[in-house]
């Protein structure tokens, strides 16, 4: 991160190129559902950058991860590319930069988004909607599991603010994903069709993974650390059970390699992977071990182990020479791409890491 930091100071990566960091605050900049500027994974690199503020002290990563959430200014100006995924984006820079420093107008931005997430709820359905309009046709009723890992900053807005409205709708769209998108065996569906005028469930579909009822992987963590995180900011047990149960799911279908497919309900071939699952799911089980403690928490714990040894042993690229770490990261089962890397999959097993040591930067 010395090295690379360096050579991405003034970018804002999602994945790379011959080794090399790409940059989404030039990229295709506008619009809808556009992967530039607006892109959903803006955040995370600011989010490496204060990890190793926080555990190294030195300045520099204070100062490249300020000039990743001022870009992000952008976003708010041009609007229409905004959806769900606000909390992805300002909370590993604008919330983690006021925790950190106080900055006041860090606050401000980071206030500036949860409004525009708590804007985004559905009163009938209980969800809050993700993305804008799309081509597949009307998806006003869509909500996914991604969005777990977003709600954070409604919580941190309450905690910060006293105004119960954030929380309170973060808890509703919690209490709908819990019977809506979890399934009894613990395995987690990644989109549900909802009526947006009278609620209730229309439909799943299978989104990101192989098909319809089928087992996405990052999906399953998604749900397994997002469930961990309104725990951490509600302490609902309903919330850690939930919790525990994706998570015991998961761990029934770690590979004994411990290389985790796209999808759990995949065919055997071709065997596409995605270690970005890995990572998250990893951070989300030290979470749990942390919370139930005692005897429960050593085979969380041994779990998250694994996954990190396998991808410390045989996923990643140790070299300052090129700019990422996890070398097999997939977006999705019908990706026109495959076994690359992705900025969150570097992200969390950073975090992963910094748990394992126990002075992490929380900044969910």
């Amino acid at each position: 991160m010395d090295a690379v930091s360096e050579r991405s100071r003034n970018k804002i990566p999602y994945t790379t190129v011959n080794g090399v960091h790409d940059d989404r605050a030039t990229s295709n900049p506008t619009g809808y559902n556009s992967d530039g500027i607006n892109w959903w994974t803006n955040g995370f690199w600011a989010g490496m950058l204060w990890l190793m503020h926080h555990e190294t002290g030195h300045e520099k990563y204070k100062e490249f991860a300020q000039i990743s959430e001022a870009k992000l200014d952008r976003c708010f100006e041009e609007f229409y590319g905004l959806h769900h995924d606000v909390g992805f984006m300002w909370l590993p820079t604008s919330v983690a930069n006021y925790r950190v420093t106080g900055n006041p107008e860090s606050r401000k931005r980071a206030l500036h988004a949860a409004n525009l997430l708590a804007g985004r709820f559905n009163l009938a359905g209980g969800f809050i909607r993700a993305w804008n309009d799309l081509e597949e046709g009307d998806t006003r009723g869509w909500a996914i599991i991604d969005c777990m890992l977003n709600i954070p900053l409604l919580y941190w807005a309450t905690e910060e603010t006293g105004d119960p409205r954030f929380k309170q709708i973060a808890m509703k769209h919690a209490d709908t994903s819990m019977s809506a998108f979890v399934r009894p065996d613990g395995s987690v569906n990644h989109i549900v069709e909802f009526d947006p005028f009278n609620g209730g469930v229309v439909r799943t579909h299978g989104g990101q993974g192989y098909g319809e009822g089928s087992s996405w992987t990052r999906g399953q963590t998604w749900a397994l650390y997002g469930f961990m995180m309104s725990y951490i900011h509600t302490g609902k047990d309903e919330y850690l059970q939930t919790a525990k149960r994706v998570a015991h799911y998961f761990m029934a279908n770690i590979p004994e390699d411990g290389i985790i497919p796209v999808d759990f309900r995949q065919p055997e071939e071709p065997r596409l992977t995605d270690d970005t699952a890995a990572a998250i799911a990893a951070c989300g089980l030290i979470e749990i071990a942390k919370a139930v403690g005692g005897h429960e928490s050593r085979s969380f714990t041994a779990a998250a182990l694994k996954l990190l040894r396998t991808l410390d042993e045989s996923r990643i690229d140790w070299s300052p020479d090129t700019d990422q770490f996890l070398l097999y990261g997939t977006g999705a089962y019908y990706a026109k791409t495959h076994h690359h890397a992705i900025i969150y999959g570097d992200y969390y097993f950073m975090e992963a890491l910094f748990k394992l040591k126990g002075n992490d930067l929380y900044l969910w």
